[in-house]
């Protein structure tokens, strides 16, 4: 529908912790209002009318001049998967990789036969959705059958994704319904060694998300209010960042560049480059990385996962980056942890807080880079690389709270950037940041599904350069 000469849309964030909402010009791609308030998870609708009021404050549109509505959603513990497969370097991660695309949080990744032992931890850990790969096609037939009787008996209403050997998935799914699950069959994530085919199985977690998800996770209690949750937050970004680098046919990308997201639960990374090797005599190890890529470290989070960071970093990393006395770190993080919701206002208190996005980025870029392992043969040294080579990316982009209410966002971003005195860790030699400082990301990445251009440009025009 049209406001005057503007034809608008309205995209939603239901985040864990905050619901956030922007209002859209399509046809200049600009950014007309933005506003957030706390999301209220006992009733969704409460955080968003609160969200709704400000919109309208600020920019004069009711609920009924949006010509579209579309939301993504991290509330609720976001998109809970548990992912299976035969060898842990090759189905098991190409599981994990689809579903880290499909915008989920992997909570665990089991290989090889699953024991009864590891079936009572999946049980335990109550996912939302359950990847089951194995064997190439034509390949190893019995490992996913043998997993696929032990998911059936296990005590879940998690759906079962099938992504594995074509050749035997419909005995998989139907071994799974026999059980009681639902199952739904989808092209095997790795078809051939060397082969990466992760596509069709993040269109299949998301289709579940959306017919099955969204319901589970209360959030169909918006319907009314909102056209349809289509897909979880971080593959609203991810789908976003992917636009931002590539660009349309009409308007050029951006890029190679990273992007992290450091939230109050997980830091997440996102790559958007080849990340082939830069050096001559290097030899790739491991599956083929996708050019986006999306990795989340649920240990490195600045609220909830306090204690974690704690565990991760230790007292003495954090003392150093947040200015803060050693002894009293552990007390500071167990406060965190306790109250999620606690916002810095002062200096000192947003130097802290800026100390903990610091180490979040550090060490999450740190794991999502690719690094060299030096090897000795006949020949002599050489090296073998795991993962991406991102030394040649010269761009970090940044968003999530911590780092956009820094003081100073550039040395946040900073911390990703490749070290000389860590010279196997392929971390990029980045010299401009930019920053994601009204959370248009997310909106983005809803909106380039139906409308690229117009996304590309509200990115363009909002991410700051600091």
């Amino acid at each position: 529908m049209e406001d005057g000469s503007k034809r608008l849309a309205l995209l939603i964030d239901f985040g864990s912790t905050y619901t956030k909402a922007s209002v859209v010009d399509e046809e200049q791609g600009s950014l007309e209002a933005h506003a957030e308030a706390p999301t209220t998870i006992q009733d969704i609708t409460l955080g968003l009318q609160a969200v709704l009021a400000e919109i309208h404050a600020q920019c004069g549109a009711q609920l009924g001049q949006f010509g579209r509505r579309l939301a993504c959603s991290s509330a609720a513990g976001g998109l809970r998967m548990v992912a299976v497969g035969l060898v842990p370097d090759l189905t098991a991660e190409a599981a994990r990789m689809a579903a880290l695309g499909a915008g989920a949080k992997v909570l665990q990744t089991f290989a090889y036969d699953l024991s009864p032992e590891e079936g009572q931890a999946i049980a335990e850990l109550k996912p939302d959705l359950i990847l089951l790969a194995g064997g190439t096609d034509g390949g190893n037939r019995d490992c996913i059958l043998h997993n696929a009787r032990l998911l059936a008996g296990l005590p879940l209403q998690a759906p079962v994704i099938v992504a594995g050997n074509r050749k035997v998935a419909s005995r998989v799914a139907d071994v799974l319904r026999e059980g009681g699950k639902e199952a739904r069959v989808t092209e095997n994530v790795l078809p051939a060694l060397g082969t990466l085919q992760i596509e069709p199985a993040r269109q299949a977690i998301r289709q579940a998300f959306l017919e099955r998800i969204v319901h589970a996770k209360g959030l169909d209690r918006a319907q009314s209010l909102v056209e349809q949750v289509v897909m979880p937050t971080p593959a609203a970004v991810l789908q976003a960042a992917e636009l931002l680098a590539k660009g349309t046919d009409g308007i050029p990308g951006i890029g190679p560049f990273v992007l992290v997201d450091v939230g109050g639960a997980t830091t997440d990374v996102y790559s958007l480059a080849d990340g082939h090797p830069r050096q001559s005599g290097v030899v790739v190890h491991g599956l083929p990385e996708p050019f986006a890529k999306r990795t989340v470290e649920g240990d490195l989070g600045v609220r909830v996962s306090a204690q974690a960071l704690l565990d991760a970093a230790g007292a003495g990393r954090i003392s150093a980056e947040t200015g803060l006395p050693q002894e009293e770190v552990p007390g500071f993080m167990q406060r965190l942890s306790a109250h999620p919701e606690w916002v810095p206002r002062s200096p000192a208190e947003r130097s802290h807080d800026q100390g903990l996005a610091q180490v979040c980025v550090d060490l999450a870029v740190t794991r999502h880079a690719g690094r060299l392992e030096q090897v000795y043969t006949p020949m002599g040294a050489s090296f073998i690389q795991h993962g991406k080579d991102l030394t040649g990316v010269e761009m970090v982009v940044g968003t999530g709270g911590p780092v956009i209410r820094a003081a100073d966002p550039r040395a946040v971003l900073e911390k990703a950037c490749y070290r000389p005195e860590e010279p196997l860790v392929l971390r990029p030699q980045a010299h401009r940041f930019l920053l994601d400082h009204d959370y248009v990301l997310a909106a983005a990445g809803l909106l380039a599904g139906v409308n690229p251009e117009a996304a590309l440009r509200l990115m363009k025009q909002n991410l700051q350069e600091v």
